[in-house]
């Protein structure tokens, strides 16, 4: 089967699942994930499943992908903070969507490929910054201070507070935390200036790791 008609036929079965954004399945329709995969990984791009990408990482589940930006309520005018750029999969799903993405990521091995990968796509409303994901983004370009939108695509230990300090008011953030299997999706939202925060559902993802340094 074509890898055109394996994106669709993920679709649908997203659709099966309960996912009914629009916004979000036509993302899913039009990104090629086998772009964002190992080579040898490309016959299993639409399997419903995560898969190993470099420094022992992995490109999520992409059900749970879609579940987390449907949580997020995303608009077209949306600024988006990624954490965790990993493959530039879920980077490129969302500069689908919104108007701009800011995307972090520890491993400068993993960033520059995402990079060079996004830009042969020929998006230009991505930004990038490698460093430490648990400080947001700081000592970057462009300066925004707050997001409408957050996304973490690694487990967090705790919710991160640099994280939620940089939600702007209507804002929401999905981020996973927890340690091991022991892993539950949060979504957090600002409203009247205060956080309120829900769980949502079991989740399994790689730890997202503190800059040593």
């Amino acid at each position: 089967m074509r890898f055109e008609d394996q994106r669709l036929k993920l679709v649908e079965t997203m659709k099966s699942k309960g996912i009914t954004d629009a916004l979000v399945l036509s993302a899913f329709a039009k990104v090629p994930r086998e772009d964002y995969v190992l080579p040898e990984y490309r016959e299993y791009a639409y399997r419903n499943q995560p898969l190993p990408i470099l420094e022992a990482q992995t490109i999520s589940q992409p059900l749970m992908i879609a579940i987390m930006l449907s949580e997020l309520k995303l608009q077209k005018t949306d600024l988006v903070l990624e954490i965790g750029t990993g493959s530039g999969y879920q980077t490129a799903l969302l500069a689908n969507m919104v108007s701009e993405v800011c995307s972090v990521e520890l491993l400068d091995t993993l960033s520059l490929k995402a990079q060079k990968t996004l830009k042969q796509a020929g998006f230009k409303n991505i930004y990038y910054r490698i460093g430490d994901g648990w400080q947001g983004w700081i000592q970057a370009y462009p300066p925004h201070k707050e997001f409408n939108k957050i996304v973490v695509s690694a487990a967090a230990e705790e919710i991160p507070a640099e994280l939620c300090a940089q939600l702007a008011e209507g804002g929401i953030m999905a981020v996973p935390v927890g340690k091991g299997s022991s892993q539950t999706l949060f979504i957090i939202s600002r409203e009247n200036n205060e956080l309120r925060y829900q769980e949502h559902v079991p989740c399994a993802f790689v730890p997202l790791v503190r800059d040593p340094r």
